[in-house]
């Protein structure tokens, strides 16, 4: 009776259930999203800041040049490494070296194989050097 009222002051129609209802069709929920496979270069601690929110995002997989950071200032790479080992672990993902000059850093779902021996170890992915930044 009140709502009668209130659809006659406001100027509507009277009240029909079978209008008043929105079909959701289901079989669509959520795309699936696709992995990112994404290279950064690291040429000042600023740069860290894109990095970490691409990982925080959940989809993609970091493969980070720290070449020019490390030829201009050390620390400042080892900060920026400890900042990216720090979300990257937050975010129960892995983060490894390659060689002299690459980072990978992945989400949860990727995970980072290390081979346990190795026929050239001057060539071979090393765990180790990011403790050693």
């Amino acid at each position: 009776m009140v709502f009668n009222s209130l659809k006659k002051f406001v100027g509507g129609s009277d009240y029909s259930q079978a209008e008043d209802y929105v079909e959701i069709d289901l079989s669509h929920e959520e795309k699936k999203s696709k992995v990112n496979v994404r290279p950064f270069v690291l040429r000042k601690f600023d740069d860290v800041n894109d990095i970490l929110n691409s990982l925080r995002e959940g989809y993609t997989i970091a493969i980070i040049d720290i070449a020019n950071l490390r030829k201009k200032d050390v620390i400042e790479l080892k900060r920026a490494i400890a900042k990216i080992k720090k979300t990257t672990e937050a975010l129960e993902g892995n983060i490894t070296g390659f060689g002299e000059n690459i980072i990978i850093a992945t989400p949860q779902f990727a995970e980072i194989s290390i081979p346990k021996i190795t026929q050239n170890p001057s060539n071979s992915m090393d765990n180790s050097r990011l403790n050693s930044y």
